[in-house]
């Protein structure tokens, strides 16, 4: 590995160390994780205590196949927030703990989280 490689490496390591060292998820009010890809975006409502993923959802998903958003754009996003409210409110979860990981809070990330609040979650 490249020096350039392994010192990018490290610096996307402690970004995210930074951010989640204060969160933890509980059953009642579970981790919000965001990740992203090139091509794809996922949200996961994460039980930290227990170590299980309560839902998860992305572009890649059946259900998002269905809606004809199958890459990471803004209206992809959008959407996935309203689909995770959707299913945290059918298993009785009104609040989390957003949970940006390495990215910043623009963009794609920010569209997810404020679907999100628009549906009905709290964060």
């Amino acid at each position: 590995m490249d020096k350039t490689q392994r010192k990018r490496k490290i610096a996307r390591a402690s970004r995210v160390k930074r951010v989640r060292k204060e969160l933890h998820g509980s059953a009642e009010r579970p981790r919000f994780s965001v990740s992203k890809t090139n091509c794809h975006i996922y949200a996961q409502l994460i039980d930290d205590d227990k170590a299980v993923t309560l839902i998860g959802l992305g572009t890649q998903s059946k259900s998002m196949a269905g809606a004809g958003l199958k890459r990471k754009s803004k209206e992809s996003a959008r959407e996935i927030g309203k689909q995770i409210a959707e299913l945290a409110k059918s298993k009785n979860i009104l609040s989390v703990i957003f949970d940006r990981g390495r990215y910043k809070f623009h963009g794609i990330i920010a569209e997810l989280a404020n679907a999100a609040r628009e549906a009905g979650l709290q964060f």
